[in-house]
């Protein structure tokens, strides 16, 4: 029932303004334990560098958790004409940090594409590309996890963009700061 009412475009227009800002005050409320996405999906909070201000800016997402501590993350938007802000963060800065399951991580992220071309996905219902590729794989993969995926591509004309977050050896954002000193101690 949850898939279907999330695959209709009425869910699109409603969810983007909704579902995160719930999201993230439930998290707030709940100490970082508690994601009400979190009981349809594997979810995350996504922290990311402003590509214009520069500022941290959190969001909330659907994950495919991988071996050793990655994720999928899918930048559908809930089948939104444009690609959601988050993305074009990480295109500018792919250093960034996760929460999943109250643990912090940095990561850093990795557009997967494979060849476009007809037939390969790009805009099509399938959103996937040809062959075997990484993306491809992965495209079903995130299918497999959520299969509306495939309704919301189907609704825009643009290749839903998928990214692999790797952890990284550097401490996540808040962790780098380290603990606060006195001035001149």
């Amino acid at each position: 029932m949850v898939q279907k009412l999330s695959s209709t475009a009425t869910f699109a227009r409603i969810a983007p303004r909704l579902l995160p800002r719930v999201d993230r005050l439930v998290h707030r409320l709940t100490g970082g334990k508690v994601m009400i996405s979190q009981y349809m999906l594997p979810s995350l909070f996504l922290t990311t560098t402003g590509r214009r201000s520069g500022e941290p800016r959190v969001t909330p997402l659907a994950c495919l958790p991988e071996p050793g501590g990655g994720f999928l993350v899918i930048g559908s938007n809930f089948g939104q004409v444009s690609h959601p802000a988050w993305t074009a963060n990480l295109l500018a800065e792919p250093r960034a940090s996760v929460e999943h399951r109250g643990r912090t991580t940095a990561v850093t992220a990795r557009l997967l594409e494979d060849p476009v071309g007809p037939g390969t996905g790009d805009g099509a219902a399938d959103g996937s590309a040809a062959g075997g590729g990484e993306r491809a794989q992965a495209w079903a993969a995130l299918l497999r996890m959520w299969p509306p995926y495939a309704a919301y591509q189907a609704r825009v004309d643009r290749r839903l963009r998928i990214f692999r977050l790797v952890p990284t050896v550097e401490a996540a954002p808040e962790e780098a700061a380290g603990p606060a000193t006195a001035a001149g101690t």
